[in-house]
């Protein structure tokens, strides 16, 4: 799978000093790409040396709507007052619509929780591209590099706004645990049985 060239994903240890470090388990405890798709979580491996005229991204732009596009530096010289900017990222939280993220450079890690609420770092280089469901929990951080360049995609006009946990009671959360976390639960339990 090209993908894993752009994206990796493992468990997290419970160590909780700097968050740019990797924090994998003894032993690495690695995720695929079809777990994290499961939580709702899509990844592509993209040609981002050339995103203005890639025909493979035009063609996921078109099918799943995403009408807008920018381009974010996150690193100490673009980003005012950086280090407090990188630590809000850090903070879980969920958004109603979808996040769309694509590493052009750089690279980052971007964090979500396993049904069992258990936290998984997703590692995203440059050319993956990696799509979030509104009302999943997540956050961000830059790794020890310092640097991501990224550009936004978005159905519409931008959306910023993040909702901090606990934000059980939004419509998008109930979504999310429905379509996903749900039909996972009632699969597990119905192989089990």
């Amino acid at each position: 799978d090209q993908r894993d060239e752009a994206i990796q994903a493992w468990y997290l240890d419970d160590n909780e000093e700097d968050q740019k470090l990797p924090h994998h388990k003894d032993p690495k405890e690695f995720v695929s790409l079809d777990k994290l798709a499961e939580l709702g979580v899509l990844s592509w491996r993209l040609d981002a040396d050339n995103y203005e005229t890639d025909e493979e991204l035009k063609k996921i732009r078109e099918s799943r709507g995403y009408s807008y596009m920018d381009i974010c530096e996150v690193c100490p010289k673009k980003l005012p007052n950086y280090e407090a900017t990188v630590k809000m990222f850090f903070v879980e939280h969920l958004h109603i619509d979808e996040e769309i993220r694509y590493c052009l450079a750089g690279s980052g890690y971007f964090d979500v929780r396993d049904l069992n609420d258990v936290w998984i770092r997703v590692w995203v280089k440059k050319g993956g591209m990696i799509v979030f469901p509104a009302g999943i929990y997540h956050r961000f951080t830059v790794d020890s590099d310092n640097y991501m360049k990224a550009m936004r995609l978005f159905v519409g006009g931008p959306v910023w706004t993040a909702y901090n946990r606990p934000h059980d009671h939004l419509p998008a959360r109930k979504e999310y645990m429905d379509k996903f976390v749900k039909v996972i639960r009632d699969r597990t339990i119905d192989t089990s049985a």
